[in-house]
């Protein structure tokens, strides 16, 4: 059964601003203060979801339609994942990505050429222990040294630094990027129930119309 999610967010009776309003004249508006999101016990246990990468320009909604058979379950997928931004947490399309780069770097030289930053290579120590791991971010010509306990010495590693270009910096944030977590299908009714508890109204509130509406208050002022 599909689950649209703005299909789901309940209405309420928003005071009327037009210049021509009256007191008591409302208009029927989404409430967007009303956000799903998945109980602690699940969201903290791994157990509920499994690891997947994200090809290409899967968007969430094919994503959903690929994991779940329904591509309105996009909100699933970015609810999982606590992305609140498509836009800067999701992966670029490649023609999105290309048009980033340019925008950022100016010029195809400076993309893949230009150096954004320098990174460590491994270094351990004569018992096999790593003293600096591969990755760390240092400064160009950085030099390691140590004290290798066979030798009974000082050891020092010259040159260490890997440069990165700008091009494997920006490409390394969005593999980063496709690597998100699905709840597993089997827990999708758990999902969807609680979505309809969390969307809908309760009863005893002076506001309360409908399980899907409620009244604002009307503190429109007169003159």
């Amino acid at each position: 059964m599909a689950k649209p999610y703005f299909r789901q967010v309940p209405d309420f009776n928003y005071v009327s601003r037009l210049p021509d309003a009256k007191i008591g004249d409302y208009i029927k508006v989404k409430n967007f203060f009303k956000r799903v999101q998945l109980r602690d016990d699940i969201f903290q246990d791994l157990a509920f979801f499994t690891k997947y990468k994200i090809i290409g320009d899967d968007r969430p909604d094919t994503v959903a339609h690929k994991v779940y058979g329904d591509p309105t379950y996009d909100w699933l997928i970015l609810l999982a994942n606590n992305i609140l931004n498509v836009q800067s947490e999701w992966p670029l399309t490649q023609l999105q990505y290309d048009r980033y780069l340019i925008n950022k770097y100016g010029y195809y030289d400076n993309i893949y050429s230009g150096i954004h930053h320098y990174e460590s290579i491994e270094v351990k120590n004569d018992r096999g222990v790593t003293l600096l791991p591969t990755g760390t971010t240092i400064s160009k010509g950085y030099t390691y040294t140590y004290w290798d306990s066979l030798k009974r010495t000082r050891v020092t590693t010259v040159d260490l630094s890997t440069p990165i270009t700008n091009y494997e910096y920006e490409t390394k944030i969005e593999d980063e990027k496709r690597n998100i977590f699905i709840l597993k299908p089997e827990y999708l009714g758990i999902a969807t129930d609680d979505m309809d508890t969390i969307m809908k109204y309760k009863k005893g509130s002076s506001t309360f119309v409908s399980r899907t509406l409620k009244n604002a208050d009307n503190i429109k002022l007169t003159d």
